[in-house]
């Protein structure tokens, strides 16, 4: 019994690795990526600062944020229809093709560095916010395998809307209320202070 139960156990383990490991396809992904285009821009490099920067993103992250526009963990009126059509393969082909283009670049306000810097760096502990650093790295990459989304050149406005939707309880996927309990002790000058200087972050440095 215990040895059944013990294969059982393993087999579950396997299956659940090969969902969360899964691979797309960058080709497949591009032939996808035609809807993608009005907003994200060629390569997922958007000109309109409202929408994010989708070049250079981790591919289990992009697939992630698209099953939840999908199963309305996360809403918007724009995405979350796109989001219905797709398949799990899709999703993961588009962040395939996504992960592969090269990452975007942009420029920090000079009179937001130094303040962004300390915040992303060192975080606040007069308030208990944590540093940014912690989980997206010295030059905001993030972490793949955790699934910490790279965040280097994203735009600011946008970075600065989804600080405050986590601050205000609008957004609520990031694991274990991390993003949520950070921003919640931001005031609005820190958080367009760190979004600049996220903005200005350069991947290869």
């Amino acid at each position: 019994m215990k040895t059944r139960l013990c294969a059982t156990v393993s087999l579950g383990c396997l299956l659940f690795a090969g969902l969360a490991y899964a691979q797309g396809e960058v080709a497949a992904g591009e032939a996808k990526s035609a809807p993608c285009l009005a907003c994200h821009g060629p390569g997922g490099k958007s000109t309109n600062p409202e929408w994010p920067n989708l070049a250079g993103q981790h591919e289990h992250y992009i697939a992630r944020q698209l099953e939840d526009f999908k199963e309305g963990r996360r809403s918007n009126p724009l995405m979350s229809p796109m989001a219905m059509a797709l398949s799990e393969q899709d999703m993961f082909d588009l962040g395939a093709y996504y992960a592969a283009q090269p990452e975007p670049t942009g420029e920090a306000d000079a009179g937001l560095v130094e303040r962004g810097e300390r915040l992303y760096r060192g975080g606040n502990t007069e308030i208990g916010a944590a540093a940014c650093i912690a989980c997206h790295g010295p030059t905001g990459r993030g972490n793949p395998l955790a699934e910490y989304p790279s965040i280097a050149g994203q735009h600011a406005t946008y970075v600065e809307v989804q600080l405050a939707a986590y601050r205000s309880g609008e957004r609520t996927t990031d694991e274990n209320q991390m993003m949520r309990n950070i921003a919640s002790r931001l005031s609005d000058d820190e958080i367009r202070a760190v979004a600049s200087y996220i903005q200005g972050l350069r991947p290869a440095e």
